[in-house]
């Protein structure tokens, strides 16, 4: 078990060798031509790091280059909706992101005048930003001396100084704290370069599967490289049961090839997305009296309708089992009760498509469902 005592430091002149080694690494095989390295900003490595979070760069550029585009700036971001920073980020997963991002434009536009804070206390304070994407804002933003912990960093350290445990509990990231603040530079000028070098040296070299140690800059300093060990570090988190949770949807269409969609709630699973009706059974799809009616349609076969097969979502702390059921609606069985209201839409095929969709329910609408026992990618 971890240690709630601090972690041995190591010396000055062995932090500068450490310093010295990654910062020359960086210089010949460092990543230079990221799209947010390129007139660097606090706004551009904000957004940079809020994709990264939990994303890989490769799925990350194309996004961040058409997100940069439509909000070159904190103020236009502020000016949006967030309908339409959701239908900027679908894809990405983790939509929660995209919510506190519009949220922390917005706080920033109005409440410090358009421009980052230029301290850990008041950067954190702002929705959605954390300890390390503070320390990125800071350090490869403003140039301040600042230390980051992104899960890169995490798995580094973890594996430098065998550091037991998850990095997930407090006590093993305090300690991976103590070591990356001591290992950032003094020189406010150099904490940039060091930041990203610490990136990319977790995202190119020491990589959680087969991690190229003889190319590393920290070689000789890897106490898991001496002991041979190197993959057993950072320890995985915990086995939990997966959770399983029913959920059914009700693909509401017409004559007219249009679709019945509802807007999420703010929280919860895929907050303020626009999805199908969903209930956690059959009958709970149609609890209202218009719905009811179409119910009633269909049982007695005024109303065509199937179920598809059920198919799988992988979230973070649990798997959902879909069963999807699609109603089509005869002229004269259109409910005119279920309308456009605040939070529901009829829209053709290529309008609906154009909304926020979860990526499963885009793949749902395309006929392109995987089948049950597939789980598909986290969002």
């Amino acid at each position: 078990m971890p240690s709630d005592q601090p972690v041995i430091i190591p010396d000055p002149a062995v932090i500068r060798h450490m310093q010295e080694a990654l910062r020359h690494w960086h210089d010949q095989h460092g990543r230079h031509q990221l799209p947010w390295q390129q007139q660097r900003s606090p706004y551009k490595v904000w957004v940079s790091e809020i994709m990264l979070q939990q994303t890989q760069v490769s799925t990350v550029i194309p996004y961040f280059e058409r997100f940069m585009q439509r909000y070159p700036d904190v103020y236009t971001l502020a000016a949006s909706t967030l309908d339409e920073v959701l239908t900027y980020w679908q894809g990405l997963g983790y939509y929660r992101r995209a919510r506190y991002l519009y949220l922390c434009a917005q706080t920033v536009a109005t409440r410090h005048d358009g421009k980052f804070p230029e301290n850990i206390a008041e950067l954190t304070a702002l929705p959605g930003i954390g300890r390390s994407t503070a320390g990125a804002i800071l350090s490869m933003g403003m140039n301040q001396k600042a230390s980051i912990l992104d899960g890169n960093v995490k798995r580094i350290l973890a594996r430098c100084f065998m550091i037991p445990g998850w990095p997930g509990t407090p006590a093993v990231e305090k300690q991976l704290w103590q070591l990356t603040t001591a290992l950032t530079p003094e020189l406010a000028s150099e904490c940039s370069q060091h930041s990203q070098a610490l990136m990319d040296l977790g995202a190119t070299l020491c990589r959680r599967h087969a991690p190229q140690c003889t190319a590393c800059p920290w070689f000789l300093h890897c106490r898991s490289r001496m002991h041979q060990c190197q993959t057993d570090y950072p320890e995985r988190r915990p086995q939990k049961n997966t959770l399983f949770r029913e959920r059914y949807l009700l693909w509401l269409c017409d004559t007219q090839g249009q679709i019945l969609l509802t807007q999420r709630p703010p929280s919860g699973i895929w907050p303020g997305l626009w999805s199908l009706p969903e209930g956690e059974s059959p009958d709970s799809l149609f609890l209202t009296p218009a719905m009811a009616s179409i119910q009633q349609a269909w049982l007695e076969g005024r109303v065509s309708g199937e179920w598809l097969p059920v198919f799988k979502h992988a979230f973070t702390h649990f798997t959902g089992v879909y069963h999807p059921l699609r109603l089509t609606l005869p002229d004269e069985a259109t409910a005119p009760n279920i309308s456009d209201t605040v939070g529901n839409r009829w829209l053709h095929r290529h309008d609906a498509e154009a909304m926020a969709l979860p990526a499963p329910i885009r793949l749902l609408l395309a006929n392109q469902w995987p089948v049950c026992g597939e789980a598909m990618s986290l969002s």
